[in-house]
């Protein structure tokens, strides 16, 4: 082999190894355990009432397929898991994206809330979704909720609606269709219809710190109903008044790598083809 053909194969070797698609990496997230200052009512538009969603957010720092989570809240005590009829799961990005804007004025700011619109949606209605539920106390007190008190102004500011019980819930989802998500800051919304009573959400320490995975900015806990909607209010700081929270959640799922890298080895390959069809010419 020539000086020249040995060249050239030392940087094909380098090329290729640099232009290998690099392997999905595994991503996971977790706001928390509850810290018992807040419980907020989620449920889905059926014969529970009308819409309510709770939100709070989290960072994906590139491209991802989340293919389950958990979260934690409230069941009324004594009722049956059973009496769970639907799960559903929304992801929001922030506002102004998937919004009107400017936006309606009903609330004091619509700065860094979810925005208008879900970008994606998982429920067990649709079989998208499958549920599991683990009971982790048989009773456990939030010092605080929200679950009518949601107003727009200049009567948002109830200070909450007192202190609530229940069995302690984990909800465990695997998205049966993963939601693939580009980089970017998101809102989580679980939302659980119950054939009688409420599902609150419990709250967790904001912002956030070890062992939960920090944010930055760690954006404080949302929520609406659908007499608000489209606009929302910070459960902390617009409802209860000098305080934030988080919600008590869990992510899981796999990086998706980047088709530049998959054009890089393409290219690598066939540039390795030609230069050996060419050596082969020449000898």
């Amino acid at each position: 082999m020539n000086r020249s053909l040995g060249a050239m194969s030392t940087f094909l070797a380098l090329f290729l190894a640099a232009a290998l698609p690099a392997a999905a990496d595994s991503f996971t997230f977790t706001s928390g355990a509850p810290d018992g200052r807040m419980a907020t009512a989620s449920r889905p538009d059926g014969s529970g009432g009308i819409e309510i969603e709770s939100a709070d957010d989290f960072i994906l720092g590139a491209p991802t397929n989340l293919t389950s989570a958990t979260f934690t809240g409230l069941l009324p005590t004594g009722a049956p898991l059973s009496s769970i009829s639907q799960v559903t799961v929304e992801i929001y990005r922030v506002f102004p994206k998937d919004s009107t804007v400017p936006p309606s004025g009903k609330v004091p700011t619509r700065n860094n809330s979810p925005s208008d619109v879900a970008f994606d949606t998982r429920s067990t209605s649709d079989g998208s979704l499958n549920s599991s539920t683990a009971v982790l106390s048989g009773s456990f007190t939030a010092a605080n909720s929200v679950l009518n008190g949601i107003n727009p102004q200049p009567n948002q500011q109830t200070g909450g609606e007192g202190a609530v019980s229940g069995q302690e819930v984990q909800f465990s989802v695997d998205f049966n269709t993963p939601f693939s998500l580009p980089a970017d800051h998101y809102f989580f919304v679980p939302q659980v219809e119950l054939s009688n009573g409420n599902f609150f959400w419990l709250s967790t320490t904001h912002p956030a710190g070890p062992p939960a995975s920090v944010l930055t900015p760690d954006l404080q806990e949302w929520i609406r109903n659908g007499n608000l909607d489209p606009d929302w209010l910070r459960v902390g700081t617009d409802i209860v008044g000098g305080t934030t929270f988080n919600a008590v959640f869990s992510l899981a799922g796999t990086t998706i790598p980047e088709p530049s890298s998959y054009l890089l080895f393409i290219g690598g390959l066939t540039i390795v083809g030609l230069s050996w069809r060419r050596s082969g010419l020449r000898g």
